[in-house]
């Protein structure tokens, strides 16, 4: 791969083995900087944008540094063929150093991803955190746990760029807005207000009012009472009465909540 210069190089490399000499080490480690420049690249592909290229160019500089040092020039082997062990053992070292989440830890969540994949291509459905449990033979607590800690070990900042098809980001921009109303939920809302305003029409003529009063008005049931002439106890029952008939119709649909 490296073929430069022949009288030079040997010069540089005589000058290394004999008497370590700085200079020597910068020539050569300038020589077979291509070395890293392709194991670097090779192994950049997959890794999260958190891991960044000069980071990885570090540990294989130290991984071919490393090569220089302990590199016996009396073997049968090429100094290339040596080196790329080393630069792509010293990369992958310091992945492994500075991943923030513990290797048996990772293993294990790795498991979970499988486990969860299986099961729901067995069931067709979204499955629990207690069939996952059961499944590796180990208690739900666990299970829990491997997946909080493992979500808490891969957070990233928002500030930093998320990359699709040359697009670049930032992860901020890509974050939901809980607050926004989207126009599909707009619509859902509409329909399910018309729905329920033909609903509490079906009501009887004391359920409408105590729901008017309590929602509309915002009377206390104690209030409502005073105007209706009725016990609090009573009111209670009225209006419990009337949301359970309200969310028969709408099913799972909870735009009421009773207040206190």
């Amino acid at each position: 791969m490296i073929n430069l210069m022949g009288d030079e190089k040997q010069y540089y490399w005589t000058r290394w083995t004999e008497t370590r000499d700085n200079e020597a080490a910068d020539y050569l480690i300038k020589l077979y900087e291509p070395l890293v420049q392709f194991h670097v690249r090779r192994l950049r592909v997959g890794l999260p944008n958190t891991v960044t290229t000069d980071e990885l160019m570090s540990y294989g500089y130290m991984g071919l540094y490393d090569a220089l040092v302990k590199f016996d020039v009396s073997r049968d082997l090429k100094f290339d063929t040596y080196a790329s062990f080393r630069i792509r053992g010293a990369i992958l070292d310091g992945l492994r150093r500075d991943d923030p989440i513990p290797r048996t830890l990772r293993e294990k969540s790795k498991k979970v991803d499988a486990i969860t994949e299986r099961l729901e291509q067995l069931y067709k459905r979204n499955v629990t955190i207690d069939e996952i449990a059961e499944e590796m033979g180990i208690s739900s607590e666990e299970v829990e746990s491997i997946i909080t800690d493992s979500f808490l070990g891969s957070m990233k900042s928002i500030d930093d760029e998320f990359t699709v098809n040359e697009r670049r980001d930032k992860i901020a921009h890509l974050i939901e807005d809980k607050g926004a109303i989207r126009p599909e939920q707009n619509m859902i809302k509409d329909e399910m207000i018309q729905a329920l305003a033909q609903h509490i029409t079906s009501l009887n003529e004391k359920e409408q009012i105590v729901i008017s009063l309590f929602y509309h008005e915002e009377l206390t049931l104690t209030e409502i009472g005073k105007v209706m002439s009725l016990s609090t106890s009573r009111v209670s029952q009225i209006h419990s009465k009337a949301l359970l008939k309200l969310r028969k119709v709408l099913e799972t649909n909870t735009l009421f909540n009773e207040r206190g």
